[in-house]
């Protein structure tokens, strides 16, 4: 359910996006991958709101400023939230690499 719920946030972009690795040729990508799922509330011993933990992750040989804040703006328009961000250099492949966190809480008994 989550993995649809970021495919569909980020559908619109135009640069492939998989979930957790990508084997293709593109130069710019994203993966993604749910790091947390846990039970946010609770009522008579029911979880009645589970919270998703996603990490967002953009690679690119090439400056990927444009394609990180239409990452930002569709994961907040689908209802995420950003909890934190880093920008990393993957010395061994020569790749910017631009990691994101987001979190979502979803109502509904599970």
């Amino acid at each position: 359910m989550i993995n649809k719920l970021v495919m569909q946030a980020l559908k619109y972009l135009k640069v492939p996006v998989s979930f957790q690795r990508y084997s293709g040729k593109e130069s710019t990508y994203i993966t993604f991958f749910n790091y947390l799922e846990q039970g946010e509330q609770y009522a008579d011993n029911q979880e009645k709101a589970t919270g998703y933990y996603v990490q967002v992750d953009v690679w690119s040989k090439n400056d990927y400023t444009e394609v990180v804040e239409k990452v930002e703006n569709y994961m907040k328009a689908a209802g995420f939230i950003r909890t934190s961000a880093a920008h990393l250099f993957e010395e061994d492949t020569k790749i910017y690499h631009k990691t994101m966190r987001f979190f979502i809480q979803i109502e509904g008994s599970k």
